[in-house]
């Protein structure tokens, strides 16, 4: 690309690209990936009342999108915990922060400014899992876009989309947090990943791949760290969901609301147009009350107007009289 040529980020991209997520990166993923298991509700009575489901959970967290991955491949499932190296470090890291005295090893790997390095690693070794399983997926279907993306996302977000599976292990089962129903942010972007990296495979994006797995992680990175800095309590893509639903899956939505809301108009119920004419004539009542009712305030005030015109005239024919006598 020319705009990252002039900025002198060709050879950095290019650098990047080569970056070995060995050991470093792994274990970085490791770590954030136990913490956000020990974090989960009841964890820690299971790591106590059974070590092997609490490990197997570990196990999901940590391999759970090169599983998946493998599933839709027709590749073993178990494929992924044949590298010995991997398993170790996984599992030593379960170990420590499950059950190092005193919770050590969590109280450190929790420190925020540790944590935040630790997640923005963990980061870019999504970027390098979405580009491997697009790649992988490409191999064997060469023309299937939704199925390159979909093992692209699967490889990327698996812990997450297996996160049913992984509460059953655990003696949990809830249905409602399914991934597919309410998608946290790492699906989401993962999927928004793996539909990009998907077109620049295809051609149809002009940009190189190391320029865009530099582009993607640091959006990863940054937008991560911002989450982590602010609180996640609104999700980036929020705004584009509400109109893309609008857009594409509003419509019926909207015509139902306005054909009800103008039944209701325009059938009102016989109780209530009675009551609604009866209101009008009592306030109508109200601004013209009937002469003939001699308690209205209108009446008395005639009345009242009635005496003062005779008492004047009483007043007049008395001063003619008194007139009269001088």
């Amino acid at each position: 690309m020319e705009l990252l040529s002039a900025m002198h980020l060709d050879e950095l991209s290019l650098r990047f690209s080569q970056i070995n997520m060995y050991p470093l990166f792994d274990i970085a993923h490791y770590i954030i990936s136990v913490l956000a298991l020990k974090e989960q509700a009841g964890t820690a009575d299971v790591a106590q009342r059974s070590p092997l489901a609490c490990w197997v959970s570990a196990m999901i967290y940590c391999f759970g999108g090169a599983m998946l991955s493998s599933l839709l491949l027709a590749e073993p499932l178990i494929a992924p915990l044949s590298n010995n190296t991997n398993i170790f470090l996984a599992s030593f890291i379960w170990y420590i922060v499950f059950y190092c005295p005193g919770d050590l090893a969590y109280k450190c790997f929790t420190f925020q400014p540790l944590r935040l390095v630790l997640a923005g690693m963990k980061e870019v070794t999504r970027t390098w899992k979405v580009v491997g399983g697009v790649t992988q997926g490409q191999k064997y279907y060469k023309d299937g876009w939704l199925a390159i993306i979909a093992v692209g996302w699967s490889r990327g977000a698996g812990g997450g989309l297996l996160a049913n599976f992984e509460q059953l292990v655990r003696g949990i089962w809830k249905p409602e947090t399914n991934e597919l129903l309410k998608m946290t942010y790492a699906t989401k972007v993962t999927l928004i990943g793996s539909v990009l990296f998907t077109f620049q495979q295809r051609g149809s994006l002009p940009l190189a791949k190391h320029h865009f797995m530099l582009i993607y992680s640091v959006f990863l990175v940054v937008l991560k760290v911002r989450m982590m800095i602010g609180g996640p309590s609104m999700s980036p893509f929020s705004a584009f969901e509400t109109l893309l639903f609008s857009s594409l899956f509003g419509w019926q939505k909207q015509a139902s609301e306005k054909g009800t809301s103008a039944l209701t108009a325009g059938k009102m119920s016989p109780t209530s147009s009675s009551a609604a004419s009866a209101n009008d004539v009592k306030e109508s009542e109200e601004r013209c009350p009937d002469p003939t009712l001699p308690d209205t305030n209108a009446n008395i005030l005639e009345t009242e107007r009635k005496k003062s015109s005779i008492s004047e005239e009483e007043d007049k024919n008395d001063n003619i009289v008194s007139k009269k006598k001088d």
